[in-house]
């Protein structure tokens, strides 16, 4: 079996669970393997000296970055102390992070990789709460703000905190397989993982809840019965106004439109029947308005670049 270490870059302000997210993964992986070297984890600071986190918490690192072999899988966490990581932490990475053979980042963990230049050219994700300031300072980043995770190369990069629990089990999965990855996800009591390109959050969440109570009644039955009729007439009779001006209201107060915000709400419906009962893919698209498995295959493949048999064979116990 491959031998695979695992460096995490520590520094001042990191994101607790940006680092213990990832190491759990990887550090279970390699008990399900039983085998200590499938991942050999170590973290590092600049000098090897201790580092508090955002949260408070007091880390004593294994060693020291400047004495550190290059690892096969090196991963920069996030956190505030992103903001003031200083020159020397984006040096080693400029110099080092070429060499290793994966490089990982989690949450803001990727503006250290963007200010390091490892991004230039690649498509890339973070907190949603900041990716528009990576697209912003850094223009020669392509930019996906909706993605769990987004691979390019040798390089990924995933969204806010839990993500990199999701990345660190797509990685276990490429390496050992998917029953591995399982196995470790049923012990941390998560679920295999999110696709990469699955939105961060669930309609609901995305979404803004509406001002004014007929639309936000509107909003609470969408999702409540998305097998219901959801056309924009259907809706407007609902909230009592014509169509033009319910359609109007719904994208000013929502912040998209019914339409899509209907979609949002039948995909996340349909995902977590899939994820969470036994219930036919027949029987799922009808119940949640699809009206015809094809149609469910359609939005599926669409949305998160897998038909519906296929997402649900993730989340399977083995």
């Amino acid at each position: 079996m491959e031998r695979r270490s695992v460096l995490f870059v520590l520094f001042e302000g990191v994101q607790s669970l940006d680092l213990t997210g990832p190491l759990e993964v990887f550090t279970a992986a390699a008990e399900v393997l039983r085998d200590p070297t499938a991942y050999q984890v170590r973290t590092a600071t600049l000098d090897g000296s201790p580092i508090r986190t955002s949260s408070g918490l007091t880390l004593t690192p294994d060693t020291a970055l400047h004495g550190c072999r290059v690892p096969h899988t090196l991963v920069v966490p996030g956190g505030h102390g992103t903001r003031s990581a200083g020159p020397r932490i984006v040096g080693w990475l400029r110099e080092r992070a070429p060499r290793a053979q994966r490089v990982m980042s989690v949450c803001t963990g990727t503006l250290l990789l963007a200010e390091a230049g490892l991004l230039d050219g690649r498509r890339a994700t973070t907190h949603w709460a900041y990716c528009d300031l990576l697209a912003e300072r850094y223009p020669a980043v392509r930019v996906e703000p909706e993605a769990v995770f987004v691979r390019d190369g040798k390089v990924v990069t995933s969204a806010g905190v839990t993500t990199g629990i999701d990345l660190a089990l797509a990685l276990v999965e490429e390496d050992h397989g998917r029953d591995v990855a399982l196995t470790v996800a049923r012990h941390l009591v998560v679920f295999l993982r999110r696709p990469g390109n699955q939105a961060q959050f669930s309609a609901q969440l995305s979404a803004q809840s509406a001002q004014r109570r007929p639309l936000r009644d509107v909003q609470h039955w969408i999702s409540e019965h998305p097998e219901a009729d959801l056309s924009v007439e259907a809706l407007a009779r609902r909230s009592n106004l014509s169509p033009r001006h319910f359609a109007r209201a719904f994208r000013a107060e929502v912040g998209m439109s019914p339409g899509r915000y209907v979609d949002r709400v039948r995909l996340e419906a349909a995902r977590r029947r899939l994820e969470d009962s036994a219930e036919g893919i027949e029987e799922i698209s009808r119940a949640c308005g699809y009206g015809t498995p094809e149609a469910m295959r359609r939005a599926f493949i669409k949305a998160l670049g897998a038909p519906p048999a296929e997402y649900r064979r993730r989340f399977q116990p083995l």
